[in-house]
């Protein structure tokens, strides 16, 4: 096993340039034209984001249309070239991306489970010597999903002024959503 594979071998991958940059590229993007709607109440209301989107993952998806779109226009053509330079890593990073973002939907219980197989699947129990590339990814890319999952519901663990910020944020889009006849209940109540 060369040097390389090897260090990727150890540190599951994580340690691969394009891993890491689709990581925060789609911190980035991952709430691009956010509606301030759950995915459930973009459902209910029948948004064409909904409809589009097929009532699954609707706004994670939105925003992964979003920002691959612009990235794909020519102005970041320079930016692109920086990311990947064949159809191989183009191929690797958009799967990248778009798996991360889908992580961020944590309220669909199927997503959770198909997660939840595949960390099973890729560290079931196995004997040292049966570590090939495909188990190595299949860790990274398992990893790596839960890290952008926690990395969206991160501010619950941070300092206290900036749990506040983003709960006064959060409800200030809650509230604006009430306002707007999108919610049932006023977000204050309960």
């Amino acid at each position: 096993m060369g040097a390389q594979r090897k260090f990727h071998s150890i540190t599951l991958s994580i340690s691969d340039p394009l891993l890491r940059f689709a990581a925060v590229f789609s911190a980035l993007i991952h709430d691009c034209k956010h509606a301030g709607l759950t995915n459930v109440e973009l459902i209910a209301l029948g948004t064409p984001e909904a409809i589009r989107y097929h009532n699954k993952t609707v706004a994670e998806q939105n925003s992964v249309d979003l920002a691959w779109t612009i990235l794909m226009e020519s102005k970041f053509k320079d930016l692109s070239a920086c990311i990947y330079s064949n159809e191989v890593e183009l191929v690797h990073f958009r799967k990248l991306m778009v798996n991360a973002v889908m992580a961020t939907d944590i309220a669909d219980k199927d997503l959770k489970s198909y997660r939840e197989n595949r960390w099973e699947l890729a560290f079931k129990d196995k004997s040292e010597k049966n570590h090939d590339s495909m188990d190595c990814d299949r860790k990274a890319t398992i990893v790596f999903e839960y890290i952008i999952q926690a990395s969206d519901v991160a501010h619950t663990m941070q300092h206290w002024a900036t749990y506040q910020k983003f709960n006064c944020r959060l409800f200030e889009e809650r509230y604006i959503a009430w306002l707007n006849g999108h919610l049932e209940k006023e977000p204050s109540l309960g």
